[in-house]
């Protein structure tokens, strides 16, 4: 299974849709979609959407790790939402949940981020 990224850009905010695998084999394409299109527009903030993403590993770690570091050093803010138990308990795991909040969905996400669409 293939990861596959689908992205919306609203007032400065990238909102990225995650499903499939994010491992070894896809984690390139998907760091190289995400820093186009954060490169490119006027991103200030990132939402991650992990509702349909099935599996992660240690690759799929750094590319979330990686953005969060664009972002952060933009002055931008980066949260996690809809992640699946499994991949939940790898970013516990991780530590990436102390440096990015989770939230229950996107609305939530983006209140916190105190953006209305």
């Amino acid at each position: 299974m293939n990861s596959h990224v689908q992205m919306e850009h609203h007032r400065g905010v990238l909102i990225v849709r995650l499903t499939g695998e994010l491992d070894h084999h896809a984690a390139d394409y998907v760091r190289m979609d995400l820093d186009e299109a954060i490169l490119r527009r006027q991103v200030e903030h990132l939402v991650l959407s992990l509702k349909d993403l099935q599996f992660m590993d240690s690759s799929g770690l750094g590319v979330i790790l990686g953005r969060y570091k664009l972002i952060h050093a933009k002055g931008g803010k980066m949260v996690i939402c809809a992640a699946n138990p499994p991949v939940k308990r790898l970013l516990e795991m991780s530590g990436l949940l102390k440096i990015m909040p989770l939230y229950e969905n996107e609305s939530a996400a983006l209140s916190n981020l105190e953006v209305a669409l």
